[in-house]
């Protein structure tokens, strides 16, 4: 219960914290009840985009691994042949994630559709 606890607590001061930051981001001459929520759910998107996208590569590399090391066992001669497109595997599960990052950056620093929503 306590480590819960101090995880809640820090993930809260984090999501506080952030939160103060970006809403001082947006100037206050430029502000406007549409602008800061499209800011808002711009952070959100861009939040979702990494977490869903690191979850993502993280369960496909995982089970690559883990049928990559059941193969070599059943067939350590094919170790070799395994463990090189097990390799390609992983750099292309990988990329995903890099996709996903440049998705966020994308929306954190050049949203197409900020001149929509901040005059």
């Amino acid at each position: 219960m306590n480590k819960f606890f101090r995880i809640s607590m820090t993930t809260l001061t984090l999501m506080l914290i952030t939160g103060a930051v970006w809403a001082d981001a947006v100037p206050a001459a430029k502000a406007s009840d549409g602008s800061v929520w499209f800011f808002a759910f711009t952070v959100l998107g861009a939040g979702l985009a990494i977490g869903l996208g690191a979850i993502g590569a993280g369960i496909g590399q995982g089970i690559t691994v883990g049928k990559a090391l059941e193969a070599m066992a059943r067939q350590p001669e094919a170790a070799n042949m395994i463990q090189t497109n097990m390799f390609i595997g992983l750099a292309i599960i990988e990329s995903l994630t890099i996709y996903a990052l440049v998705v966020a950056l994308i929306l954190l620093y050049f949203n197409p559709l900020k001149n929509l929503f901040v005059s």
